[in-house]
């Protein structure tokens, strides 16, 4: 079988590829290793950012759960910040749990005219160094270019070298479910004071996220940068965590077992002949929030819009393309966290965080992953002159890392 273009994974990544190449007319084969309805555990916010992406793909977004803005806790001190109006994203996000927004996606794409196949647990096709296609049990299907959207990566990425920097970056969360009657809320909430059960700060956070439907998606996430990391036992950190907000949210127990994940911040290598990869296989995740669904839903359009400009060129444009749109920001932010690995550097930090309104503004605008080469205004050039004075910083930054 011969197509135009092969998609691995059914997150929202590749299904944002999907619905674009299907709508263009291409023949496009998505391949989902698990069956339809799966669930795949996240945090379930959908950024202001991400909102756009969905608005961009003519995605009916009503039956999420509207958010304003966000609750920012730093020790005693806390901030309510609306998301900002602008003339890139829109002032809204969202909470959406996975497995209803996957699904829609999904749906989406299939009534558009992609070729979803469910319990298909694809591998690339490599003939001469050259990725041809994709194998998927037992057949071969042929394409000009196969879109790699497996997420946190695999066998399929370790076939291409598509893996996580040793030397960057990592973080772990976990989530689950609580009934609250605040379900309803139009904040999230996020606290940025977390400590180990030694009282060690952590670099990370932990969330509360209103899902409208009875239900907070609780979590907590951390990472790699902080000393002892690898003892951080994430369940204990999970249930401090809600011993701090129960009160305060009348929460009641877990609805089901808490279930952790690895969030990839880094990618050896993101496309060669005949494939891109997208999203979290590409490492594309804000190592300031874990947030990566709204750079997946971009990557993943815009790698059949590359394709459709030019399929010769599609895997190069695309790289080019996107690093121009996501390195400066999310290097810069792999490198700080190199910095709030260190305790007595992360509690100053935090304190500044949110210390005044323009710094809060900065904060908001970074867990809200509004930042990119193009952001305007006081955020943007915070960022750019980050990422140049951390740059010069990054070699003392990793020899003195809180891991080593």
């Amino acid at each position: 079988m011969q197509c135009d273009i092969t998609i691995i994974g059914g997150g929202p990544g590749g299904s944002a590829a999907a619905i674009s190449a299907a709508r263009a007319g291409l023949r496009v084969v998505l391949c989902e290793k698990g069956p339809y309805g799966r669930d795949k555990v996240c945090g379930d916010g959908l950024t202001p950012r991400a909102i756009g992406a969905l608005n961009e793909l003519g995605i009916d977004h009503s039956v999420a759960h509207r958010i304003d803005g966000l609750r920012m806790i730093a020790g005693k001190k806390q901030r309510e910040l609306a998301w900002p109006t602008t003339n890139r994203f829109p002032n809204h996000g969202a909470v959406w749990p996975r497995q209803r927004f996957d699904n829609h996606l999904l749906d989406v794409a299939m009534a558009a005219g992609a070729d979803v196949r469910f319990d298909a647990e694809a591998l690339p096709a490599i003939e001469d160094e050259r990725v041809v296609g994709i194998t998927v049990n037992g057949e071969v299907l042929r394409s000009s270019l196969v879109i790699m959207a497996t997420g946190a990566q695999g066998a399929a990425a370790k076939m291409l070298g598509a893996v996580r920097d040793p030397d960057e970056t990592f973080g772990l969360a976990i989530r689950a479910y609580a009934p609250t009657p605040r379900h309803a809320e139009r904040h999230l909430e996020a606290c940025l004071s977390l400590r180990d059960e030694h009282g060690t700060p952590i670099p990370g956070y932990g969330w509360m996220f209103p899902a409208g439907d009875g239900t907070v998606n609780i979590g907590v996430g951390a990472l790699s940068t902080m000393k002892g990391f690898k003892k951080l036992n994430l369940n204990t950190l999970l249930d401090q965590y809600a011993s701090i907000v129960r009160d305060s949210w009348s929460l009641g127990e877990y609805v089901d077992k808490p279930r952790a994940w690895r969030l990839p911040m880094s990618c050896v290598r993101r496309h060669g002949p005949g494939w891109v990869a997208i999203g979290d296989a590409a490492g594309f995740v804000n190592p300031m929030n874990g947030e990566g669904i709204d750079y997946a839903l971009e990557s993943g359009a815009l790698a059949v819009k590359c394709f459709i400009d030019d399929p010769a060129t599609a895997s190069t444009s695309y790289d080019q393309q996107v690093g121009e749109r996501f390195d400066s920001f999310l290097r810069t932010g792999r490198r700080f966290s190199f910095i709030i690995g260190h305790p007595w550097l992360l509690r100053p930090g935090l304190r500044i965080a949110v210390g005044t309104q323009a710094a809060a503004d900065i904060t908001l605008a970074v867990m809200g992953n509004l930042i990119d080469s193009s952001t305007p205004g006081a955020a943007g050039r915070v960022m750019r002159l980050a990422d140049k004075t951390l740059r010069v910083a990054d070699p003392l930054l990793r020899r003195t890392r809180a891991t080593a």
